[in-house]
């Protein structure tokens, strides 16, 4: 069966942030979330610049191999983080995390590095795609490893310091993998301003009462900001339909930093 995506975008600075460090984008072959850190225009340099570059994925032939498609395309974004830190040593703190997925019918790669997640909606239940890439889901698989429980004051105060994130730095590889799309399937990628403040059973809530996925985005980030909105939040939905039924596409969209950088 020939499938298609149907999909939207959209971010929000959140209740207590002074500028937005996010970047999003929603294409017919490519969805992507970066949340960037670093300082002040740091995050939004780094976001912007990765989401930028993965840009060319959406409108590009991948072959056979959609993983070592992805998976070129993150480490050529990489690069770019290296050759931006060279030129303003200003921004030699600035790093972000990366959650994408690259469509080719039925076929769909997925790269993550970071804490910004991805869920899956399929057949009425709710996965999370994504391993956080925090201290504490280290320390947790490591103790569980040598059959032991972490300590949780421990994991609970390294629960936001990543370990993982594109920098420039050499060795930022993500997780890289192919999964099937099924028709009906609902994927949700977003920053951990959303994920943070609004429960996975919350998010099952709003993904599945909400058929249209504007309508998604915009009820997820409300129930963020609802939450109080410590972080800036992002969120794309897309849907697998028929694509001989999918008339409404449109052209992709861009949100975030990366939306302002362009203007």
């Amino acid at each position: 069966m020939n499938v298609a995506i149907r999909y939207a975008a959209g971010s929000d600075i959140g209740c207590n942030r002074e500028n937005n460090e996010d970047s999003g984008y929603a294409g017919a072959r490519l969805i992507a979330v970066a949340d960037g850190m670093g300082g002040y225009a740091g995050g939004e340099v780094a976001s912007s610049t990765v989401i930028g570059s993965l840009r060319s994925l959406d409108t590009g032939a991948h072959g056979d191999d959609l993983v070592e498609s992805l998976g070129r395309a993150v480490a050529e974004a990489n690069e770019k983080l290296r050759i931006v830190r060279e030129e303003r040593p200003d921004l030699s703190r600035m790093g972000t995390t990366l959650t994408a997925m690259l469509w080719s019918g039925e076929s769909v790669a997925l790269a993550h590095i970071g804490d910004s997640r991805g869920y899956l909606l399929r057949d009425g239940e709710l996965f999370q795609m994504t391993q956080d890439h925090t201290m504490d889901e280290l320390l947790k698989a490591e103790a569980e490893q040598a059959g032991q429980t972490a300590d949780p004051a421990e994991t609970s105060r390294l629960s936001h310091v990543l370990y993982r994130v594109l920098d420039g730095r050499d060795d930022r590889e993500p997780d890289l993998r192919l999964r099937e799309a099924r028709l009906g399937d609902r994927y949700l990628l977003c920053s951990d301003g959303l994920s943070g403040p609004v429960e996975a059973q919350r998010i099952y809530e709003l993904l599945s009462a909400e058929a249209d996925p504007q309508r998604a985005v915009a009820a997820l980030i409300e129930e963020a900001r609802a939450n109080g909105g410590p972080d800036n939040i992002t969120a794309v939905v897309a849907d697998v339909v028929e694509a001989e039924y999918h008339t409404d596409a449109g052209g992709p969209v861009v949100v975030g930093a990366a939306a302002s950088s362009q203007s």
